[in-house]
């Protein structure tokens, strides 16, 4: 059976730009874009041009892509002609290929916030795309708030898309702007759409995610006949998103019905780097990725129930729908105080240690788990601390340095402009083979700003750590959580780091103690050892 081509419009560069504290450069712009392009997405959506610096810039030096680059903008002003409207010469200057152009459609938003009759509105719609069209580019209409128009007069939102239609627009794209259309509505809707005379291989669907359907609601469409989705990564977008394209493209892709009739523009290979891509949007927003994310979340593959795990072990099917591996994530078996000796070797074979089942050390590391989480401990989200845990406890987890000692002290001063600063220093001695060496940084980052004691502590013990320090120095840290256990005057504060290296591995450790320094420092000695045993398994020469 032949299957239908469904087109993928990413405007993660626009829409999700309009995220709240969310503000790409123009070089975040041109590395996304690149993902997406290597993704393999159709349309990439690049901005406004003319609406800010920034769109601007990646517009005038725009990158070379497979995908068609899309400029976006609005139809005409009433009373001005096409060729005389400004703002619309801005988005043609950019010289895409494409210009996607919003335009009303729900009668209130004419009247009201245009304060233009209908006629002129749906006139203004038809100049515009025949300006395009004229002009040799691919027309597209986002038809703004259509559901709700069509709601309150169907007749007059589907005369908008017929005008643009006739005026030669390629695509008329459906949007749910206020994202309160349910996905029976935008069903019904897209097939009235559709036998209105609006063929459904030149409907697109854009959807926003105010009640949590947007997804669903792209799918409700596509199976209606629309055969474009507009879509963000990690659903970026205001408000509370857009249709999330890390979601949709693997349902495409690897549901029915949708992966025996349709075909995206993305391959099973490039489907495999979707993790790593969302990862990227993640590290350039500054953002920790959101661990139940479908597909791609670091919890959306993990088995804490003892018996998942055990089913897991036998038929991976019995508690995954898919295999993770498809979209480049991994399985999980966490470990806490529910978990039992299923979780257990899975996660010790996840770690590359083989044991024997019946090996009496299996229950005597299960018992350390649940006596350290009496005591704050979590390894159900720092599940590189239990491997440590567990190598200890089996003897296979080797000693590459031994800190002797540390010393964190933070001074209140005033500055050579007379304004209170805090700076942190940090001294930490260890001991590698016969060699012992200490270590001194500071706080301070490149533009001068205080980044507190742990940061000095984690300078300083990254500063030498002799044949190790390549290795040291291709790691980062990326997220740092702090709980309060216990409250009152007896706290116990737990700090959980999450580490990431060059390779793209990320893993989380764990620390604990009344004193949040320290609790910090033993997160940050277990994310080294982790790092060092993926790297060097067993250390050239161990300390005496």
């Amino acid at each position: 059976m032949t299957r239908a081509r469904l087109f993928l419009f990413d405007t993660t560069l626009r829409d999700g730009q309009q995220t709240q504290g969310v503000q790409f450069s123009t070089a975040e712009k041109l590395q996304i874009a690149a993902a997406l392009d290597a993704l393999g997405v159709d349309y990439i959506e690049g901005g406004w041009p003319g609406a800010n610096p920034t769109d601007s810039d990646f517009f005038a030096a725009p990158p070379a892509t497979k995908a068609t680059l899309t400029a976006f903008g609005m139809t005409r002003r009433v009373g001005r002609s096409a060729e005389n409207d400004d703002v619309l010469a801005a988005v043609l200057n950019a010289n895409t290929p494409a210009v996607c152009l919003v335009g009303k459609t729900h009668d209130f938003h004419v009247t009201t916030a245009l304060g233009v009759t209908l006629d002129e509105n749906r006139e203004a719609i038809a100049a515009s795309i025949r300006h395009l069209v004229a002009r040799g580019r691919e027309a597209l209409f986002d038809a703004e708030h259509f559901f709700d128009g069509y709601r309150a007069n169907p007749g007059y939102a589907l005369s908008c898309l017929h005008a643009a239609l006739a005026a030669g627009a390629r695509w008329i794209v459906l949007c749910d702007t206020n994202g309160g259309t349910l996905p029976s509505d935008v069903s019904r809707i897209t097939a009235e759409v559709i036998a209105s005379g609006i063929p459904g291989d030149r409907l697109g669907i854009h959807c926003h995610d105010d009640t949590g359907n947007a997804v669903a609601n792209s799918l409700a469409a596509v199976e209606a006949g629309a055969r474009q989705i507009q879509g963000t990564l990690n659903g970026l977008g205001e408000r509370c998103g857009n249709a999330n394209l890390t979601t949709l493209i693997p349902t495409l892709l690897l549901k029915e019905p949708y992966a025996s009739r349709l075909q995206t523009g993305v391959t099973h290979q490039a489907l495999a780097g979707l993790l790593k891509t969302s990862r990227m949007l993640d590290d350039i927003l500054n953002r920790v990725p959101l661990r139940s994310a479908p597909y791609v979340g670091a919890s959306a593959f993990a088995h804490k129930s003892g018996l998942h795990a055990s089913a897991i072990l036998k038929n991976p099917t019995t508690y995954e729908h898919i295999d993770p591996a498809l979209v480049g994530n991994e399985r999980v078996i966490p470990m806490s105080n529910q978990a039992g000796q299923s979780n257990l070797r899975a996660r010790l074979a996840a770690a590359g240690i083989a044991i024997d089942p019946k090996d009496p050390r299996l229950g005597r590391i299960i018992e350390v788990v649940k006596d350290r989480e009496d005591q704050g401990y979590a390894y159900d989200g720092a599940q590189a601390s239990f491997e440590l845990v567990a190598r200890r406890e089996l003897g296979l987890c080797p000693e590459f340095f031994e800190v002797k000692r540390y010393r964190v002290t933070v001074e209140r001063r005033k500055n050579k402009y007379d304004r209170m600063i805090s700076l942190s220093e940090a001294v930490v001695v260890v001991k590698i083979g016969d060699q012992k060496m200490m270590s001194v940084s500071d706080s301070m980052d490149e533009a001068g700003s205080d980044r507190g004691p742990v940061n000095a502590l984690a300078k300083a013990l990254g500063k030498d750590l002799g044949p190790y320090q390549a290795c040291i120095d291709d790691m980062k840290l990326v997220d740092f959580k702090v709980r309060i256990t216990n409250g009152g005057t007896e706290a116990v504060t737990r700090v959980i780091i999450d580490s990431e290296d060059g390779q793209g591995r990320r893993w989380s450790t764990v620390g604990v103690s009344a004193n949040i320094v320290d609790a910090s420092f033993e997160a940050l000695l277990d994310a080294i050892q982790w790092k060092l045993i993926r790297d060097f398994g067993v250390p050239p020469k161990s300390p005496k």
